[in-house]
């Protein structure tokens, strides 16, 4: 069982439709954030999806910052 946790609201594929995916995910051990680009190295986003992988980090560092604030009380 993986401590990661994927944020399911984001679904972001390369513009050039190569099929090329990211995922965010939260660790829920330690409050880590995993950005991952899947099958390759890189990926071009238009604006709009740009702005929803901004988001899900904005929403995966606001999970790990209580998670690891849980961790050290």
């Amino acid at each position: 069982m993986s401590a990661f946790s994927s944020d399911l609201g984001l679904s972001v594929q390369d513009a050039t439709g190569n099929g090329t995916e990211i995922d965010v995910a939260t660790n829920l051990l330690n409050g880590d954030i995993r950005l991952s680009i899947l099958w390759t190295q890189e990926i071009l986003l238009s604006p709009d999806d740009a702005e929803q992988v901004a988001q899900a980090l904005h929403r995966a560092a606001q999970q790990g910052r209580g998670i690891a604030a849980d961790a050290r009380h």
